[in-house]
């Protein structure tokens, strides 16, 4: 397993991304996506860091492609996203 740690910018309330994020549970394991932690930067609530343990950085590409339209619905900012992966 690798850990990847994202930050990004969103357009919506955290309340509001971060129910739409964890509605999504059963497909993020499905993806092999496993989330540790996912927050609000204490100094900007429009900023997120979400830490996961993953299988598979292309599995997490796919499902980033394949569910676009939710993500964005969310109020994730996609052009803001800052990733990192750890072994």
């Amino acid at each position: 397993m690798k850990t990847q740690v994202m930050t990004f910018n969103i357009s919506n309330t955290f309340e509001e991304w971060a129910n739409n994020f964890d509605s999504h549970r059963e497909i993020q394991a499905a993806a092999g996506m496993t989330p540790l932690f996912r927050g609000p930067h204490e100094n900007d609530p429009q900023k997120v860091c979400v830490v996961l343990q993953i299988e598979d950085e292309e599995k997490v590409g796919a499902f980033m492609a394949e569910n676009e339209a939710a993500i964005l619905e969310s109020g994730h900012l996609l052009e803001t996203t800052e990733s990192n992966t750890y072994l």
